[in-house]
C-alpha cells in the first residue's frame, strides 16, 4: 500500500526507497499498457494512469498481489516480490486474468497436486474474454 500511495503523492524519494535498484520486470498485455513501468522509469508522470487497487494480498512471506479494475477497459494485476523489504521483482499483467499457483517440489510427485494461492476476482469484466496466464511460484 506504500507505493501506491508514494505514487499518488508523486512521492519518487519514497517510491525509489521502496524498490531493489536492480528491479526485475516482467509485462504481460498491449504493450501500450506498460502504465507502471513508464511511471517507475519517469517516462511519463502519474497522471496517465493511476492505479487505484481493490484488493491487495500478501501470499506467502514473499509475494503481494495488488488488483485493480477500472471500469471495463482497464484490469490489472501487479505481482511484487519481497526480499528484505525491498522490491525485488514486479509483474505487471492488464487485461489478463491471472491464477497463482504454488509449486513446492522441483521434481513430480504422483498425486500431488499445485496449491492455487489466487486467482483473479474482475468484477466489472466478467463478460469480457481475457487471455489467461498461470503464474507458478
Amino acid at each position: 500500500m506504500a507505493l501506491y500511495a508514494a505514487l499518488a503523492l508523486r512521492d519518487s524519494a519514497v517510491v525509489a526507497k521502496l524498490l531493489a535498484s536492480d528491479l526485475e520486470w516482467w509485462f504481460h498485455g498491449p504493450p501500450r499498457c506498460q502504465h507502471m513501468m513508464r511511471v517507475l522509469t519517469g517516462e511519463s508522470d502519474y497522471s496517465e494512469f493511476t492505479f487505484h487497487p481493490r484488493s491487495i494480498t500478501a501470499v506467502g512471506d514473499d509475494f503481494v498481489i495488488a488488483e485493480g479494475w477500472e471500469g471495463e477497459q482497464a484490469y490489472w494485476v501487479h505481482v511484487w516480490k519481497l526480499k528484505h523489504g525491498l522490491i525485488t521483482q514486479f509483474r505487471e499483467n492488464f487485461n489478463t486474468w491471472l491464477t497463482v499457483r504454488e509449486v513446492s517440489s522441483p521434481k513430480w510427485e504422483a498425486g500431488r497436486a499445485c496449491h492455487t494461492l489466487w486467482q483473479s476476482q474482475p468484477r466489472d469484466c466478467f463478460d469480457r474474454s481475457l487471455p489467461g496466464l498461470l503464474l507458478a511460484i
